[in-house]
């Protein structure tokens, strides 16, 4: 039941994290948060299950519009390595999500300078993210509207090509899609 409701609030609410969603839904129900709640993994299967169930073909037209946005954005990133990452990708997205992109340059002003030079406008801002060895990383992340669109340029070293973070559902390597597993994926493949 906990898993249900946080997996709703997600979808309606636009809670990305995953731990607010499942203290907020124990909240509502009137449980106590220090109760074990449901782990990310379940509350992600609930969240797969409301989309199913409520959002239909308006989900996946929505689904694929991002997609086919994620697309038009590496294909003009290609010389930074973008993959494509979380619910865009994980097919989870609803209308609160970014397009979150991975991309990769020895200095992170390149990409920032890369885009002012197409007069692309954009926003700075900064996520903390677990590491593999349980340390936080600030990262850089550049935020740029599109159409119907907002995109999250994740900024990595190069050498952080190799590992990806940690998946903030299940702890293991996040998900990476290159840009032709991105066109399949739109494709229908």
């Amino acid at each position: 039941m906990l898993a249900a409701e946080a997996a709703r609030i997600m979808a309606t609410e636009g809670q990305r994290n995953f731990r607010l969603a499942k203290q907020k839904a124990a909240q509502r129900i009137g449980v106590s948060s220090r109760q074990a709640l449901p782990s990310n993994r379940e509350v992600e299967e609930a969240l797969r299950a409301y989309q199913d169930f409520f959002g239909g073909h308006q989900h996946t037209h929505h689904l694929s519009a991002l997609r086919a946005a994620a697309v038009d954005a590496m294909r003009g990133l290609a010389g930074f390595q973008p993959r494509l990452v979380g619910p865009v990708l994980d097919g989870t997205a609803d209308r609160y999500s970014r397009i979150s992109l991975h991309v990769f340059s020895d200095t992170p002003e390149a990409i920032s300078i890369y885009l002012l030079d197409r007069g692309i406008p954009f926003r700075q801002e900064q996520r903390r993210i677990r590491w593999h060895d349980r340390t936080f990383r600030n990262l850089p992340l550049l935020v740029l509207e599109r159409d119907d669109a907002t995109i999250e340029l994740a900024v990595f070293g190069v050498l952080d090509l190799r590992q990806a973070p940690p998946c903030p559902v299940d702890g293991r390597p996040q998900r990476r899609a290159p840009l032709a597993e991105v066109e399949a994926l739109l494709a229908g493949y």
